[in-house]
């Protein structure tokens, strides 16, 4: 596991602050470093499934204590990937007592979303017919 620190999108000196769609612009390096931090923390099942119980959960946050029951690993190691969820900017969290609570952070989410979303009305491309053409 790597020890990397990931930068907050949107929170450091602005340089990914603002990222276009995949399709309607190419991602300059900068944006494409920061991206991939997101991603990263997303490309672990562990993580995925943190990040699905707190963003389905009823009323919009959960207790650290309702989430690590549902794994098979120890309280240490759920809180490291919520970690990881956090310095990627997709949960945010508050301590209450001796407990910590999660929630999603839903502009990260729509960013997401955003970065991956073909705009609207665009036909998509006919792969079909320019790979029976070049044969």
């Amino acid at each position: 596991m790597s020890k990397q620190e990931l930068v907050v999108l949107g929170r450091d000196d602005g340089a990914g602050a603002c990222c276009p769609g995949l399709l309607t612009a190419p991602l300059d390096e900068d944006q494409a470093v920061e991206l991939a931090k997101v991603f990263k923390a997303l490309g672990d099942p562990v993580r995925l499934r943190l990040l699905s119980l707190i963003a389905s959960r009823a009323g919009g946050e959960v207790c650290v204590c309702d989430l690590t029951p549902d794994f098979g690993l120890s309280q240490p190691t759920i809180s490291h990937h919520l970690k990881l969820l956090r310095q990627a900017g997709l949960i945010d969290c508050e301590r209450r007592g001796t407990w910590v609570y999660y929630w999603l952070v839903p502009e990260m989410t729509d960013r997401l979303a955003a970065i991956l979303t073909r705009p609207a009305g665009e036909p998509l491309p006919d792969h079909a017919a320019s790979a029976g053409a070049a044969s």
